[in-house]
This record gives C-alpha cells, structure tokens and sequence, in this order.
C-alpha cells in the first residue's frame, strides 16, 4: 500500500479492528519511510444491483434514495435517524442477499412497507400513500382498513 503522506510503498499495519458493525475492518498503518500513521477501511466488494423501475428503467440500486424515502414517510414522528438507518440497512441486505441482480421496486417498496408496518403507523400510512399511488380516497380507505383489519 502506498504511503498517502510520501507516496513510497511499504506501509505496515500496526492494528486491524471490526468496525461498521464487522462490516468492515479498519486498520491503523505506519509508513516504514516517513513513519507517519493513517488508517484505511476494508469492505466487502458486492455486486451491484439493478432496480427495475414501474417504468421500465433500470438503475442501480441506490441505498440514499431508500433512506430519503423513509425519512420523508417518518418526518415528525419518534423515529430516530439511526432507527430510519437501521432499516435501510436491512432492506439492503434483503436485496443483497437475494440471488436475483436485477429487483423491482415494488419488491423494495414491499421490504420498506413491512418494516414500517412494525415500526409506525402514520409512517407506513405515508409511504403507503405515495408508493401505491391512490387514485382517490376510496382507494386510500380500503388500504386503511385492510391495515386496520390486520392489526
């Protein structure tokens, strides 16, 4: 590895850690020439997963666009940012972990219901709302009372 301070390559590793939740590790490194100290981070490689979206689209998936529409759904509730984290991690792994590359987005939106189903119901009416994309309120009062049924 190449010293970030000298550019010289022979860095040794003084210490290795779990961090991330042993999702990845971290490692503290001297340079054997300019002797100063930094650190780097490994991490698993994944292979990248295409989204299929309603309209066809395809883009790869995008773990930022999850968290924004959790947090958009749980605004002004008593749900913490790490809990909304916790949650894309979650889905995360659900679509990782599936032996599919390509995914649909309602498969997504399902793992995103599911989980705030759990959590909040004014959360899940929300994103209910916007990711089933009623037409009227009659629409929107059946959804309700299946939950509602089921709770």
């Amino acid at each position: 590895m190449k010293c970030p301070y000298c550019n010289m390559e022979g860095c040794k590793v003084i210490e290795s850690r779990s961090a991330d939740e042993g999702s990845s590790v971290r490692r503290r490194r001297e340079c054997e020439n300019c002797f100063r100290r930094f650190t780097t981070y490994e991490v698993v490689e994944t292979i990248p997963v295409v989204v299929i979206k309603r309209s066809g689209q395809r883009e790869k998936f995008d773990r930022k666009k999850v968290f924004e529409g959790l947090m958009r759904a749980c605004a002004n509730r008593a749900i913490s940012v790490g809990e909304i984290d916790k949650m894309v991690d979650e889905i995360e792994a659900k679509v990782q972990n599936s032996l599919e590359r390509e995914v649909s987005s309602s498969v997504i939106g399902e793992y995103s219901m599911d989980l705030l189903k759990n959590k909040d119901e004014v959360a899940y009416i929300r994103f209910a709302s916007v990711y089933r994309q009623f037409k009227d309120v009659s629409a929107f009062m059946d959804e309700l009372q299946k939950f509602l049924e089921k709770n």
